[in-house]
């Protein structure tokens, strides 16, 4: 199966030498689930030709917002309406979650609670998951096609499917202890309070539950549906 990785952003430039791209951190957590990967830098306009190139889809996230002006979003916003409309797999994950639920009809905004970073603890699809999230933004109003499958106090729709055709969450599996700290010091400081970033390094330590996910996003691509 051949999954297209739609890239929103990039990592800061002082990781990339040890931790890759991100769409590298998704190669990597997906890997052993028999999928090919094609990757196409939307952030920098790079587009597939047609959204049957791929037999699924997936959009990572970014340090953008949705709801922000710049030039991929209208024609990727187009793009998922047309996968949705063409019922092709398709997986969002942070920025990827909110831009899907925008241009299906949801709101996204700046969260007024604040900022989710590191470590968290969330029940998704009745089972409890702990992952890391670094976000400010969230979806506040999902689609009238959305169903909530994961939340936690702070975000409420954390984990939204769309029937068979769409998986997205807020948090993110592909961040491992080495991006979250990375996270923590290049776009932290500045932007996030001193006290959760102090938090986040003293989780740092803590086992997430990034492979479970894997396998339900592996599961979505391959059978449409969560265990």
């Amino acid at each position: 199966m051949k999954i297209g990785i739609l890239q929103t952003g990039h990592a800061p430039d002082e990781l990339r030498p040890t931790t890759g791209d991100f769409s590298d951190l998704f190669q990597a957590l997906l890997g052993g689930h028999g999928f090919d990967f094609t990757v196409y830098n939307v952030v920098d306009m790079d587009f597939p030709a047609a959204i049957t190139d791929c037999n699924g889809w997936l959009i990572t996230g970014s340090k953008h917002g949705a709801y922000e002006d710049h030039p991929f979003i209208p024609p990727l916003e187009a793009m998922i309406r047309e996968i949705y409309a063409a019922d092709i797999p398709l997986v969002g994950v942070c920025f990827g979650h909110q831009i899907i639920a925008q241009a299906l009809g949801g709101r996204v905004m700046k969260f007024d609670a604040g900022w989710s970073v590191g470590r968290q603890s969330y029940q998704i699809n009745g089972d409890d998951y702990a992952l890391n999230a670094w976000h400010q933004d969230q979806v506040v109003v999902r689609p009238k096609d959305a169903t909530i499958v994961g939340s936690n106090d702070f975000c409420a729709n954390a984990a939204l499917v769309y029937g068979n055709r769409i998986f997205t969450v807020q948090p993110h599996p592909e961040f491992d202890a080495r991006v979250i700290d990375g996270l923590a010091t290049y776009r932290g400081p500045g932007n996030v309070p001193d006290a959760q970033l102090a938090q986040v390094r003293a989780d740092l330590d803590k086992p997430v539950d990034n492979g479970r996910l894997a396998a339900q996003i592996a599961r979505f691509f391959k059978e449409r549906e969560l265990a």
